[in-house]
């Protein structure tokens, strides 16, 4: 594994747990949460810098659907830490407050509500779609099959976390307030985020294995 690779893992496991706790913004605190916003994003333009070069190929090659959607999954991605960044410029109290930048806050809250459940959920799922490829760096069959039980338990929490917590609701914009209960420790926290992440994420690794083999079929025929 070469130097480039080593830093595309460390900045995508960055951006997993910057993620986590940015969703955990009331336990933090808004400073924190602000402050954490900007990482993230320095982290995503770093991501976009070291993969480059897929974003330079995109012209090239045929488009079964299988890339048509992992390609539609990822400028979502994109969007949605765009959207992010410009509404949380908008509610800034802290780190862009000195900027003296105004709009529509109402609307900003929105956009911001939506864009990070959307975000928090489509990155989880696009990575899950790139699962096959941190799996085959792990050769060991009882590594692979421990942690296949052990995100399978998480998925599973993961679904009753989805539910319990309405996440469901935010993505609908169904529920246009978020809810947190502030005597829950950060830890619980984290650890019911943590499982709805292992479940998108196991979502993203069968969709991969869905149209791997439907692409396999289609080659045998």
């Amino acid at each position: 594994m070469n130097v480039k690779t080593i830093t595309k893992r460390v900045v995508d496991l960055c951006m997993v747990v910057v993620l986590l706790f940015l969703m955990a913004w009331a336990l933090i605190g808004e400073a924190a949460h602000e402050v954490l916003g900007c990482a993230m994003f320095a982290l995503m333009l770093i991501h976009v810098t070291l993969n480059w070069s897929w974003y330079r190929n995109l012209r090239k090659g045929s488009w079964p659907v299988w890339r048509i959607l992992q390609t539609a999954v990822d400028f979502l991605v994109l969007a949605s830490m765009l959207i992010c960044m410009a509404s949380g410029i908008l509610l800034s109290r802290h780190v862009f407050a000195p900027l003296g930048i105004t709009g529509n806050i109402a609307i900003a809250r929105l956009m911001h509500l939506l864009a990070s459940y959307w975000g928090f959920c489509l990155m989880s799922v696009l990575l899950g779609m790139h699962w096959n490829v941190i799996t085959f760096m792990i050769r060991d069959r009882r590594i692979q099959f421990v942690m296949n039980a052990v995100g399978i338990c998480a998925a599973a929490y993961g679904l009753i976390a989805f539910i319990s917590r309405g996440i469901g609701g935010y993505l609908l914009f169904l529920t246009q307030f978020v809810f947190f209960d502030f005597e829950e420790p950060l830890t619980v926290f984290l650890a019911d985020y943590a499982a709805i992440m292992v479940l998108c994420v196991c979502i993203g690794a069968l969709l991969s294995k869905m149209f791997l083999r439907a692409s396999k079929k289609k080659e045998v025929r």
